[in-house]
């Protein structure tokens, strides 16, 4: 299994780009689970009115290019217009809702945060921006033919720049089930999208596996490590996935992360380096990463128990991720003049897991100079419990996996479908709510 996460910096890919680099993988990998932050900008438009969802199309049209053969621009654009027609509201008012303007400015309500209570502002949230739902994400494949190609889009969902989408090989399509998006709002108030989580839950074959995207908090004062620490409490805590247990075999489909046999967070988790600006420039100028990693702000933080207790984190053999001249290998922190730019360097993007049966193959990052960011990637083998279903064919697979199996390469199948959950953004991120 293929984790990637990337902040993009609000910036839409342009076409030429090759997300090669960042999705190569040392073995071939049967799902590819790719978190994005910052898809659009996080401004007022984007953060209080209709999400724009083209850059999460173009984003798709690219991992799509990177993992498959391509079909050609114009069928993927009548592709595009059909999931669009497909999942536009049938309601009037859902319609109404997606269109409507906020009526409050982004400036007024940053200014209202300290002054007025979690309810009034609850209220005021309802009547003057629409929000985000919590999704329904079942697999579809568009291709009529869909064999054609080596991978499926199984999900797909994006709450204002946040963007998770999961990709699977073929013959593993037929075996997902139960797929559920949960989107939880830590922005202004700690209910906006411009912060927050959305999470992916699905079982393959007998194992449910939940992906937690997020982009944290931000901010390198001292104490703003415990605001991180409280987002990923809150994230925790209120996550649900809400299933019909009609028609359930015990045991029923998780409702929480905890409930998953797999969990795999990644993000922008925007935790620093508990260090002055000269000792980092000094540092950074020997390419002393393992001196500047005993300052990193997450170990720190998980070693006194304060967050992610009983998570794993694989080493780290690579440069700080954060934060780069665009377009550019130099560090902000290397030739800014101005304080207010000095931003320090450090490991804000991370992929962390929890549960039996994953293992850690690789840890890296990639050399996009496309965002202020650098993308991180990690492989994972990773057991699963196979269908009970005695007339189960396991197709080309070795017949030795029949029990407890990793994900290999040697049952490969071609094919690929893209769908895109265009779900319409309503009240549910206001109501949903280790190993170290």
């Amino acid at each position: 299994m293929f984790v990637g996460t990337w902040n993009v910096g609000g910036k839409s890919p342009h076409h030429g780009l090759n997300l090669s680099d960042w999705l190569r993988s040392p073995a071939p990998a049967d799902i590819y689970v790719l978190g994005f932050q910052e898809i659009v900008p996080l401004n007022a438009g984007n953060v209080l009115g209709a999400e724009d969802n083209g850059p999460a199309a173009q984003w798709l049209s690219l991992i799509r290019q990177a993992l498959n053969s391509n079909p050609s621009d114009l069928e993927l654009a009548q592709r595009y217009d059909i999931a669009t027609e497909a999942r536009t509201p049938s309601s009037p008012q859902l319609e109404h809702q997606a269109s409507v303007k906020p009526r409050i400015s982004f400036s007024d309500l940053l200014s209202m945060e300290d002054e007025i209570g979690k309810e009034d502002f609850v209220t005021l949230l309802n009547s003057n921006s629409s929000l985000y739902e919590e999704g329904l994400a079942n697999p579809t494949c568009l291709s009529d033919n869909p064999r054609q190609q080596r991978f499926c889009l199984a999900a797909s969902k994006q709450m204002v720049g946040l963007f998770l989408c999961v990709w699977v090989r073929a013959d593993l399509y037929q075996h997902i089930s139960n797929l559920k998006v949960s989107c939880v709002g830590r922005g202004i108030m700690g209910y906006l999208g411009n912060k927050g989580s959305i999470s992916i839950s699905m079982t393959l074959h007998q194992t449910t596996f939940c992906f937690v995207c997020t982009h944290l908090t931000s901010g390198e004062k001292e104490g703003d490590e415990i605001r991180r620490n409280s987002d990923v409490a809150e994230i925790l805590k209120r996550t649900k996935f809400s299933h019909s247990l009609r028609g359930f075999k015990e045991p029923p489909p998780p409702q929480t992360i905890f409930d998953h046999d797999k969990i795999i967070w990644l993000g922008d988790l925007n935790y620093r380096l508990a260090a002055g600006c000269a000792d980092t420039y000094e540092l950074l100028k020997k390419n002393d990463w393992q001196t500047l990693l005993e300052k990193d702000q997450l170990r720190l933080e998980q070693r006194a128990g304060r967050v992610f207790k009983g998570w794993e984190e694989g080493r780290i053999y690579f440069a700080p991720t954060y934060k780069y001249l665009t377009d550019s290998d130099d560090y902000v922190v290397q030739t800014s003049k101005s304080k207010e730019k000095r931003r320090n360097p450090a490991w804000c993007d991370r992929i962390l897991w929890k549960g039996e049966g994953l293992k850690q193959m690789w840890y890296s990052r990639g050399e996009s100079r496309f965002s202020d960011h650098r993308p991180v990637y990690s492989l994972f083998s990773v057991q699963v419990n196979l269908a009970k279903n005695p007339n189960y064919n396991a197709r080309s697979c070795p017949p030795t996996l029949s029990g407890k199996s990793a994900l290999t390469s040697a049952c490969v199948a071609k094919v690929q479908a893209e769908e895109l959950l265009l779900i319409p953004r309503v009240q549910s991120c206001l109501n949903t709510t280790s190993r170290f």
